[in-house]
């Protein structure tokens, strides 16, 4: 039997939940590649090794590691500036955490597709989630929808990347659910913006994966210092 070519996406995987649903989406129609970023966060080690290991389970053998050590100097975020605590979680709060990184994921979005053009992918996916979208400004879809018409002005004209963020009108639960339904291995992601160990379970990060699990009803298999029951803020 012929073997269906499939085109190259590049999917920015973080090592966290979202990226690898977002993963599990792409693969069901690209050849993945994955493109991860270090960029001084506190679980910088765990992120790459939760990426790894992804990246093994789908034997995705595309894979770039980029150092955006500017981050770090930049500093302005809790997760790269150990000056600044990384905040307990308040669920109902409305206002930019610290945790936020000042415009970081359109430098991601730039090296993914830098990268997609060198390697002739048609998309880049990227697991933004509106739902973060008021503590995290580029996390809005309208950005999105604005950063591929740059991307198409600014490359070669033969060019064409769609910047595809397939999980951004879900909530934490949905993505839990979409997860468990196409077998994503949840197992070997991290979200703890504080722990490489054990997720602190205390961290805004934690507090919305937890709140997801428990809302599909789907035990979080990661292990936790404590696991705060959040679905009172449901």
């Amino acid at each position: 039997m012929k073997s269906i070519h499939k085109d190259i996406a590049i999917i920015a995987v973080s090592g966290g939940m979202d990226s690898c649903v977002t993963a599990a989406i792409a693969a069901m129609e690209y050849d993945l590649a994955f493109a991860h970023f270090n960029y001084g966060q506190r679980t910088q080690a765990r992120e790459l090794k939760a990426f790894n290991d992804i990246a093994d389970h789908y034997k995705v053998r595309h894979r770039l590691v980029i150092d955006f050590t500017h981050f770090a100097q930049i500093g302005g975020s809790s997760l790269t500036d150990r000056n600044i605590e990384v905040e307990k979680a308040d669920l109902s709060k409305k206002d930019i955490p610290s945790s936020y990184v000042p415009f970081r994921n359109a430098n991601i979005l730039s090296a993914c597709v830098s990268w997609a053009e060198v390697l002739g992918a048609r998309a880049v996916f990227i697991g933004a989630v509106y739902e973060d979208a008021t503590g995290y400004p580029d996390c809005r879809p309208e950005f999105y929808e604005a950063y591929e018409r740059m991307a198409d002005i600014g490359t070669k004209p033969d060019t064409k990347i769609k910047i595809i963020t397939p999980i951004i009108h879900m909530n934490k639960s949905d993505i839990v659910k979409k997860g468990d339904e196409l077998n994503a291995p949840l197992y070997l992601t991290w979200s703890c913006y504080r722990n490489e160990e054990k997720a602190c379970g205390v961290c805004d990060s934690c507090a919305y994966r937890l709140r997801g699990f428990a809302a599909a009803g789907i035990e979080d298999p990661i292990p936790y210092d404590v696991r705060p029951d959040y679905t009172v803020n449901n």
